[in-house]
């Protein structure tokens, strides 16, 4: 019998400095009202001068391990979701296997902008499913404030600094299980039910970094182009959640909770509305994170299991769109 990735355990890091829109708007023409009433975001972390991408996957990694009580030892790959590594190479996963004292197994970076973590989820449950892994540590980490142009009211208000983690295990969809009242949704084992996976390349020029080792030869700024992305948002996002539902022959009310890449309040809330989804069944960190890139769903993730939201059997819908452009899903039974 194939086995199914369970989710065992959870993580996150935010750098311990918090800028305010208020700060924020001493450094570019813009105010608190103006950040708020269009993103939704009142204040994110900024990484400490010297801390890394590394540094803080290393801490959302460890606090997850601890969550699912396994050692380091245990691992046999290690998946980092990320757009801003340390170096061009060696990959930023690799640091984070040294750092964690892990010999075995492997380690390599995602790069899928803010879909990172999505994709990464998918990678692992096909490893996983195809019994060549047996645990998987899975980081989404960024350090995006090194990547934006602070003359750029349209970007710097949006993107902050953390990262997020899961552990991914082998299991039997009925292990821990305990019988769900409700419907359909409700009689389905544990674990990754499904994956989805979506890129379009001819949308490049709607969200990119100018910059690169190919091209410039620096690293370059975020650029966007904002209307259009959102467009593409609230479209794409609400498609890839209806695709994750008619696999598993679930409908939105059989839904737990939402927890989406968290981009822009707006988008959210677009998103749910098309859906038909109540606020109240969706994580929304966006407000005090800010946007995270492929770290903002663990983030979301680790906040809402550790404050007892999202509990065992639960459904929960994961979705992101990023620069590409790339979007996906993931449904999990908790």
């Amino acid at each position: 019998m194939m086995a199914r990735t369970l989710v065992v355990g959870c993580g996150s890091y935010l750098p311990e400095r918090v800028v305010t829109n208020a700060e924020l708007s001493t450094l570019v023409d813009t105010t608190d009202e103006w950040i708020v009433e269009r993103t939704g975001i009142r204040q994110w972390h900024l990484a400490a001068e010297g801390e890394l991408t590394s540094d803080l996957a290393l801490k959302a990694a460890e606090r997850a391990l601890e969550h699912a009580h396994i050692p380091a030892a245990e691992v046999d790959m290690v998946i980092l979701a990320t757009t801003t590594p340390d170096n061009t190479f060696p990959a930023t996963a690799t640091k984070v296997q040294s750092r964690l004292g892990m010999i075995n197994g492997c380690a390599f970076d995602v790069q899928a902008v803010c879909s990172g973590f999505i994709y990464g989820m998918a990678i692992a449950d096909n490893f996983i499913r195809t019994g060549q892994s047996k645990t998987i540590l899975l980081i989404g980490a960024e350090t995006f404030s090194r990547i934006l142009d602070w003359q750029d009211r349209a970007t710097c208000v949006l993107f902050g600094d953390g990262a997020g983690a899961v552990v991914l295990r082998a299991g039997r969809a009925d292990a821990g299980a305990e019988a769900q009242p409700g419907g359909a949704g409700h009689n389905i084992g544990r674990g990754i039910l499904s994956t989805h996976l979506h890129s379009d390349g001819s949308t490049n020029d709607l969200l990119y970094v100018d910059g690169g080792p190919s091209s410039t030869q620096t690293v370059g700024h975020v650029r966007m182009v904002g209307r259009e992305v959102f467009r593409h948002a609230v479209v794409n996002l609400a498609k890839i959640v209806e695709e994750a539902l008619e696999a598993n022959g679930l409908a939105p009310e059989d839904i737990d909770w939402l927890v989406p890449h968290q981009a822009n309040k707006r988008i959210l809330d677009g998103t749910a509305r098309k859906l038909g989804l109540p606020a109240e069944k969706m994580v929304v960190t966006v407000d005090r994170h800010a946007n995270t890139s492929a770290a903002s769903i663990p983030l979301a993730l680790d906040e809402a299991v550790k404050d007892g939201r999202i509990k065992p059997g639960h459904l929960v819908l994961m979705e992101a769109m990023g620069g590409g452009l790339t979007w996906g899903a993931a449904l999990v039974r908790w």
